[in-house]
């Protein structure tokens, strides 16, 4: 199916693109149930970035299944799909020298390790935002968790479709601990350290 299909590079680098912008490209995946707090704490980090002069885009699952996934449904199947589609697209964000910021539930640990692998370990960051299910529903303004509870949603995760949690992160934020702004922080903190940004 792919045989007639080749890479073709540019004249332009990957490294030539990071130094115009002045950091290096990464993905910073936030991962956790629906309500934790992942876009909320993508978007506060993204501010940070912008104010300090990089180059950044958040994916928010919403938006992208408006797009990109408006195909695809929620069974366990159709979501590694959904991931594969964001790993495929977030890796030519990075090879553009470009901050990739991702809030989705991505449920499914063998999902998030192959985007790992795709993007590689030094330029792949793994957010876990966790918060009780039940803190969760309670923030929920889209009014899902209860219609899930209430059997109308199916395949919800949490309530009724599975969610395993990151073995090794590069971050645990106890969202119903700390809040958006200061996670935000942490999450620069590391991308500081990684020397992703100065």
């Amino acid at each position: 199916m792919h045989n007639n299909l080749t890479w073709h590079d540019g004249y332009v680098t990957r490294e030539e693109r990071e130094e115009l912008h002045g950091h290096k490209g990464a993905v910073i995946w936030f991962t956790g149930l629906s309500a934790s707090g992942k876009s909320t704490i993508a978007r506060h980090l993204e501010k940070m970035l912008y104010e300090a002069g990089c180059s950044t885009y958040v994916f928010d699952g919403d938006n992208v299944r408006h797009g990109l996934c408006g195909d695809l449904g929620f069974s366990a199947e159709d979501r590694t799909e959904n991931i594969r589609r964001i790993g495929e697209m977030v890796k030519l964000f990075v090879d553009a020298g470009i901050i990739a910021m991702t809030a989705f539930i991505s449920p499914y640990r063998k999902d998030r390790e192959r985007i790992r692998d795709l993007i590689g370990r030094d330029h792949f960051f793994e957010i876990y935002v966790n918060c009780p299910v039940d803190l969760c529903a309670e923030r929920d303004q889209k009014g899902i968790y209860a219609k899930a509870k209430a059997g109308t949603i199916k395949n919800f995760t949490g309530i009724s479709a599975p969610y395993e949690p990151p073995e090794e992160p590069s971050l645990v934020i106890q969202s119903d601990q700390v809040d958006a702004t200061q996670a935000a922080q942490q999450v620069l903190d590391i991308l500081k350290n990684a020397k992703i940004v100065t």
